[in-house]
């Protein structure tokens, strides 16, 4: 491993391919013996580190169509708290069940599941019938796994009874110093970006571009008003991105006066703090209080001069999602995913259905939407959103640091690069963006 990244080091990236891949690599993991670790725990009581482990595995044999990529940086997402805390449920039931479709996805299942589903890094193999990638080509990786053996996928890829999130749904992911991914998940490296900058738009933004700007999402137009919940967080700051550059007005909800600055940063006005104003949607565990959603409403048409939300950006879920469906506008958009405060969701629908309201359901993104969404990230139109980075050994109290929400933005983590700020192919366009890229470090 060592002499794979003096090479990448040293630029010597056409000898990738003949330097020998190492039989094992370090990667950080969950136990199959362990599903049981947190037994009658409170979720937030349920600690990433203590599940969390960095240990030595097997390289995976290389498949037809994929890829083995040293990984130079990843992130943390919050489908790795999930899967360290082993809820909703165990990951290693979505690793038999894969295990079970076919003798080459058998190598999923193990009893260790090496996480993570974001990367950059450079490709060192390529399995048979590969042509658009070879080894020595510096990479990032959208996590969108499917087989394209069925045509119910063949216009939206998401649709493909075998889609899986990589390193979520499928193993030897990303938080680690090798991944094994399909060839197809590749996309090129932004040039202008570190490594650590480069891992971290992957999965977030892609997702908020397809709930937010594609015709599978919200659609979203020039003019609309758009209510993006938790606005500075690892969504929230690329939807909020994206609806200034597509000329939308967001208006940006976030928990603290900090949190509000960081979205000014970015080029938003109109910002409601939360705990500020002290909305408490539910009375109880049991009742919400419409009072509040109507306050809140209140305080959007206030800001924005009398207008509703044409789309609501939705992802913390239980605790937001009745106040969602009111104040949308009368034939407005509530566009969901994630579910980070829980994934049972209540709303009054006399809200929704008769003022013709819709809910749509949004998941990652397809193969075009991740590339059209990474080529915005490319082209220095829309921003990486890195905070804090940690290295691999401390995985765990990055996952902790997002499941407490504790980081602003992404937290990234090292793999192979030894320290921050190395892999930049294009400083002057680097430069030209330089505050923009970096107004979350930091924070």
């Amino acid at each position: 491993m060592q002499k794979i990244l003096d090479a990448i080091q040293a630029d010597e990236l056409d000898t990738l391919a003949h330097l020998p891949v190492p039989e094992t690599y370090r990667g950080v993991t969950v136990h199959a013996d362990e599903v049981d670790l947190f037994d009658g725990l409170a979720t937030a009581d349920k600690d990433p580190r203590r599940s969390l482990h960095l240990d030595e595995v097997p390289t995976p044999e290389l498949g037809p169509g994929e890829a083995l990529v040293a990984v130079m940086a990843s992130a943390i997402n919050y489908n790795t708290v999930w899967t360290s805390i082993f809820e909703p449920m165990s990951t290693f039931g979505f690793l038999k069940r894969y295990g079970r479709t076919s003798p080459l996805a058998s190598r999923h299942d193990q009893p260790y599941h090496v996480v993570g589903s974001d990367l950059a890094g450079v490709v060192l193999r390529t399995g048979p019938g590969v042509q658009a990638w070879k080894p020595g080509d510096e990479v990032v990786a959208h996590c969108l796994s499917v087989e394209l053996e069925s045509p119910d996928g063949h216009n939206d890829t998401m649709l493909d009874p075998e889609q899986r999130i990589w390193g979520f749904e499928t193993n030897f992911g990303g938080l680690a110093e090798l991944a094994l991914v399909k060839t197809n998940q590749l996309m090129p490296k932004p040039r202008h970006l570190t490594w650590e900058e480069a891992a971290s738009p992957g999965l977030v933004n892609s997702t908020a571009y397809r709930q937010l700007v594609s015709t599978n999402g919200a659609n979203m137009k020039q003019g609309d008003t758009v209510l993006i919940w938790g606005a500075s967080g690892g969504l929230g700051s690329y939807a909020t991105q994206f609806a200034l550059n597509g000329g939308a007005i967001p208006v940006c909800v976030v928990s603290s006066e900090e949190k509000a600055e960081i979205c000014r940063r970015m080029g938003a006005e109109l910002i409601i703090n939360r705990n500020a104003e002290g909305y408490r949607f539910w009375k109880d565990e049991h009742e919400q209080d419409p009072k509040e959603w109507k306050r809140f409403g209140a305080k959007i048409r206030e800001l924005t001069g009398g207008d509703d939300p044409d789309i609501v950006f939705e992802h913390p879920g239980r605790e937001t999602f009745g106040a969602s469906v009111y104040v949308a506008r009368k034939g407005g958009t509530i566009v969901t995913c994630a579910s980070t405060s829980g994934y049972m969701h209540s709303y009054d629908n006399r809200y929704l259905w008769m003022n013709l309201k819709r809910i749509i359901g949004s998941h990652f993104a397809n193969y075009r939407e991740a590339w059209e969404a990474n080529r915005l990230i490319a082209k220095g139109k829309i921003h990486p959103t890195l905070s804090k980075v940690y290295t691999l050994a401390e995985t765990g109290q990055a996952a902790r640091d997002v499941q407490s929400n504790a980081h602003q933005g992404k937290v990234g983590v090292l793999c192979l690069a030894p320290e921050e700020g190395l892999g930049v192919r294009d400083p002057e366009l680097r430069a030209r963006h330089l505050s923009e890229i970096n107004r979350f470090r930091g924070v």
